[in-house]
């Protein structure tokens, strides 16, 4: 049976983890899972509520020292991942991880290398006008770059097989690994599906992180990594199957 390993970056979001926390562990999944939280040196209390959870749940927790952003929690995650699948899952209540049980599927299914948790698809929910122009301008300019069409590159919700996402040669410190994520999916041969999923977007009085900087940092992620990264550097091609290579990635 074929296992999923969620991770969870956390940095400062003491008012809700514990709500967040117990809420993730009540949901159902359809395969073994594995929890893995990231805490990125948060100064609010976050880590002793995490410490103290583990406990209870018996996650897996690591610190990172000193605090490095997003990304960097990421890719912590990622190398420490034992499941043959692996998503991100944000520590607030944006996302609703009873979602996850259908981006799943067509992984279980053996039809999708790759699934997307679109916010955009197939949804009628009101957003806020900033964040969805943004968001969609990010996405348009995703698509044109990287050949692979979306409707939501941006989103946290990226499921992946570790066999594709282990070998990738990640960079991004910050939001930036959303970016570079989507722009290394593209230089392969991988399978992507992408699903809608549900969305309860929080103000940055409620604690959301990114802002204007990282959109404007998000521009020239998109071409570093579209365009001036190439596929041997976005990759260490020794440990990516070739199922995945592209006909003209080098073998050597």
């Amino acid at each position: 049976m074929p296992t999923l390993s969620l991770i969870v970056p956390v940095y400062n979001e003491a008012r809700q983890l514990e709500d967040v926390i117990r809420n993730l562990m009540s949901t159902s999944c359809p395969i073994e899972r594995e929890w893995i939280f990231v805490d990125d040196r948060s100064t609010d209390g976050s880590t002793e509520i995490l410490k103290r959870l583990q406990q209870e749940f018996q996650f897996q927790l690591f610190e990172q020292s000193p605090n490095q952003g997003k990304g960097a929690a990421v890719i912590r995650g990622i190398r420490e991942a034992k499941g043959d699948f692996i998503i991100i899952q944000d520590a607030d209540f944006e996302y609703d991880a009873r979602d996850i049980p259908s981006l799943l599927q067509p992984m279980l299914e053996g039809r999708a290398d790759v699934v997307y948790g679109s916010r955009f698809k197939a949804s009628h929910q009101v957003r806020r006008t900033y964040h969805y122009f943004v968001n969609r301008l990010l996405t348009i300019l995703s698509n044109l770059l990287s050949g692979i069409y979306l409707t939501d590159m941006e989103t946290c919700y990226k499921l992946f097989r570790a066999d594709l996402l282990k070998p990738m040669k990640l960079q991004s410190k910050r939001f930036g690994i959303e970016v570079e994520f989507t722009a290394y999916i593209a230089k392969t041969r991988a399978r992507i599906y992408e699903l809608p999923v549900s969305y309860y977007p929080r103000t940055r009085l409620q604690g959301k992180k990114i802002n204007w900087k990282d959109g404007v940092a998000a521009l020239g992620h998109l071409v570093r990594f579209n365009w001036l990264t190439s596929i041997d550097e976005a990759f260490d091609i020794r440990k990516l199957p070739t199922k995945y290579f592209p006909s003209e990635t080098p073998l050597e």
